[in-house]
């Protein structure tokens, strides 16, 4: 049984590596900080008469830190989608590792870099390289220091996904008549652990136990592995916690491998509360096998597409500063904010640097996942 329902889960994933789109917009009053648990219609941009937009004609190299993991999958479709109707061609080096990406990128001699950034430490010499070569570099998803890029998409401040993956926690806690009131034995999951934002989320998110839920107990420590031993180490986990009550995934890895995991070992979501950030297509058998009920993520797609495209937009010849709002076709206008809108303390640069923010997340149930196509 096992074996049968890894190989559909290896059959979703792969589903899920064709097919990303814009959904639809969120419903009214839904702003940074929020995440809308709503219904949603699917599908991709819709392409409107007018004007070729000011980044037509530009060469962007799409550099993803994952070829295989659904949400990276995603977000690459979901860039090529816009970028068609921008007039940018998108250049995707999957079969590369990201500093020979980097690398053909600048010996190509493209107009910007848009990447997701798999080790920052490591890549941040070789970005440089290639902004003094003349390419605009930006960044989304995971970041690298501020001198290393010109701006960053954000999916949203740390405390804005930390305080969004305990609150769905706790909503998926009362649904099985948990009294989150009282003591909660709670622990963090991630395969992404060299990554530096998923540490952020994973601080706010003690924040706001903290401060809301003071009886809930964390485990010892952490539980950090690979994407190629996630189940793996998710069962050690269980084994090691056989009372845990809820289980937080920082990453879809992290999500999909602890569902994996409670499933083979009998375990649903009437007596485990898993939740995290995953496209909602790979983990529609986890909600179908009842063994997690909420999730949450945001629109990568959109969230890479807006990278590239400010990256080509400062390309051809345009500056911004802190305060800046910039106008995407096809999505709408944003603010360039000031780097310290992610970090505290980091500086900005007078021009072409800084953070844009997405302005909303969404939390997919049994409701509404069936209405995304990502």
């Amino acid at each position: 049984m096992k074996r049968i329902f890894a190989i559909f889960l290896a059959a979703c994933m792969l589903l899920a590596l064709h097919a990303c789109a814009k959904r639809a917009a969120a419903p009214d009053g839904a702003a940074e900080g929020g995440a809308v648990e709503a219904a949603g219609t699917a599908g991709k941009p819709a392409v409107a008469a007018g004007p070729l937009s000011p980044v037509d004609g530009k060469t962007v190299a799409f550099i993803s830190r994952s070829a295989d993991d659904p949400f990276y999958a995603a977000a690459k479709e979901g860039a090529r989608s816009y970028a068609a109707q921008w007039g940018m061609e998108l250049r995707c080096p999957d079969e590369l590792g990201q500093l020979a990406a980097i690398q053909q990128a600048i010996d190509e001699g493209v107009d910007a870099i848009c990447i997701s950034a798999g080790d920052a430490d490591g890549l941040e010499d070789k970005l440089k390289e290639a902004m003094d070569a003349g390419i605009c570099v930006s960044t989304w998803d995971t970041d690298v220091s501020p001198d290393a890029r010109a701006l960053m998409v954000a999916q949203g401040s740390a405390s804005t996904l930390g305080a969004m993956l305990v609150e769905m926690g706790v909503a998926s806690l009362r649904e099985r008549g948990v009294d989150v009131n009282e003591e909660v034995l709670y622990v963090w999951r991630s395969t992404l652990a060299e990554d530096e934002s998923l540490p952020a989320w994973y601080a706010a998110a003690k924040d706001h136990i903290r401060a809301n839920y003071p009886a809930w107990v964390e485990v010892d420590a952490p539980y950090c592995s690979g994407q190629e031993d996630s189940v793996a180490v998710a069962e050690a986990l269980l084994e090691d916690y056989p009372t845990v009550g809820l289980i937080l995934c920082g990453d879809s890895a992290a999500l999909t491998g602890q569902c994996q995991a409670a499933h083979n070992k009998g375990l649903g979501a009437e007596n485990l509360t898993i939740t995290g950030f995953c496209p909602p297509s790979a983990m529609q058998i986890y909600l179908d096998a009842g063994v997690c009920t909420r999730w949450g993520l945001w629109d990568c797609g959109m969230q890479a597409a807006m990278s590239c495209y400010l990256a080509a937009f400062l390309a051809a010849g345009n500056d911004v500063r802190v305060g800046d709002v910039v106008d995407i076709p096809r999505i709408g206008s944003v603010e360039i904010l000031a780097n310290s809108a992610l970090a505290e303390g980091q500086e900005t640069a007078e021009k072409n640097n800084g953070v844009v923010l997405l302005p909303e997340r969404v939390v997919f149930t049994a409701e509404n996942a069936a209405n995304y196509n990502f």
